[in-house]
């Protein structure tokens, strides 16, 4: 025989590993797993390393960042002209305009509005709350 056999005691040892690296770090891959196996003095290919956890039933724990746009999901909504293209605004309080932006926090989502002066940038008022609708209706 040109390769000595593994043993299950072996085998064994390195699916206990492999366990105990997952709980450890459960986004790594078979790629990392088997680079930390192959530090910690196992000698086992990748493939075989695959196999394991498959056996094990190990999957990496992926991160999916969500992804939040504003392009609308109805693309049939009313389309609005732009009424302040090509005016001065030369002093404040000509024009204002308003914004709400949504923080993400962890209890949840909290929405804060404001209004500005375009002239001065300024934000003249603004208010967090952690619902889109009036607190006095």
């Amino acid at each position: 025989m040109y390769y000595k056999p593994r043993t299950n005691n072996t085998k064994q040892a390195i699916k206990n590993h492999s366990t105990q690296v997952f709980e450890q770090i459960p986004i790594y891959g078979e790629k990392k797993v088997h680079q930390q196996l192959l530090e910690d003095g196992f000698k086992v290919s990748l493939n075989t390393v695959a196999h394991y956890r498959q056996e094990l039933g190990l999957k990496a724990v992926l991160a999916v960042k969500q992804v939040n746009t504003t392009i609308p999901i109805n693309k049939a909504h009313k389309k609005y002209s732009y009424k302040l293209q090509g005016l001065n605004i030369s002093h404040a309080n000509h024009v204002w305009s308003t914004d709400i932006t949504y923080i993400k926090i962890a209890g949840g989502m909290v929405y804060m509005a404001a209004i500005i002066d375009w002239h001065s940038k300024a934000v003249l008022s603004h208010r967090i709350s952690n619902t889109t609708l009036p607190q006095n209706l």
